[in-house]
């Protein structure tokens, strides 16, 4: 049997500010690739190219990656400001239209970073433009300098819910991730259930209360060094058990907290 596809929804992206492009990190192919065990194909997110419909066809699974563009605020009745950054209209037009999709068909989905809020966003949830500037909060985003490996760095635990979807598929109630983002949930969409917070109270993890199928997304990035990861590759390698049983017309059932 040939792979399972996942369709990577990547952003636009400019070489040396003039040639444009869309981009997805290798990092995220060899996650999928690698951990998974499926077949990655970037995806040109852009409603001029693609559409839902054949996206839908053409792939068995989706991740929704990072990227420095954010969701524009009008997704969630919020007005644009600076501290919002820039935006990736074109994404949006795909990804949250696609997240409904999936949701629906029971198809699997993994959101990481900025597609933590796209799934968020996409059943009616809200965001900060810039968690730091919070009461309380810590400043969430990658650190300007150092190399890949020092950006992507361990910095803070996630603490998931007793006995919840994210404490069994790790095996730990408590994990040590990266950081490397700025914004944030406010308020959760329909369905959507925060099984997993920062200690500054950041939510982290996220499910999809009675998906009919694989709808987890987190706000780090487990694609870096996913291979050797212990908390990104279950997570990986449960995806791609999602996109194999999806191929094969199965539905995985659905993961339940305690």
């Amino acid at each position: 049997m040939t792979r399972p596809i996942i369709g990577i929804i990547g952003n636009k992206y400019e070489i040396e500010e003039r040639y444009p492009v869309h981009a997805g990190g290798t990092m995220n192919s060899a996650a999928v690739a690698d951990v998974a065990q499926c077949m990655p194909m970037l995806v040109p997110s852009d409603p001029a190219f693609v559409s839902v419909p054949e996206l839908l066809e053409a792939c068995d699974g989706f991740l929704l990656t990072g990227g420095r563009p954010n969701v524009h605020p009008e997704e969630y009745g919020h007005e644009p400001t600076d501290a919002h950054g820039a935006f990736d209209r074109a994404r949006d037009a795909i990804a949250l239209p696609l997240v409904r999709a999936c949701l629906e068909r029971g198809q699997p989905i993994l959101g990481v970073c900025r597609g933590f809020q796209e799934m968020n966003v996409a059943l009616g949830g809200t965001l900060h433009p810039e968690i730091r500037d919070l009461p309380g909060r810590d400043n969430h985003r990658m650190p300007p300098d150092g190399t890949l490996e020092e950006q992507f760095a361990l910095r803070h635990a996630v603490t998931f819910s007793p006995g919840g979807v994210f404490h069994k598929l790790m095996g730990a109630q408590e994990v040590m991730t990266n950081t490397l983002h700025g914004q944030g949930i406010i308020d959760t969409g329909k369905g959507v259930v925060v099984d997993g917070h920062a200690p500054d109270g950041t939510p982290e993890a996220i499910y999809i209360e009675g998906a009919r199928g694989f709808a987890l997304s987190v706000q780090w990035h487990p694609e870096w060094n996913a291979a050797d990861d212990p908390v990104s590759r279950p997570l990986f390698s449960a995806f791609g058990d999602a996109a194999r049983a999806w191929q094969s017309g199965r539905r995985t059932p659905v993961l339940k907290s305690a």
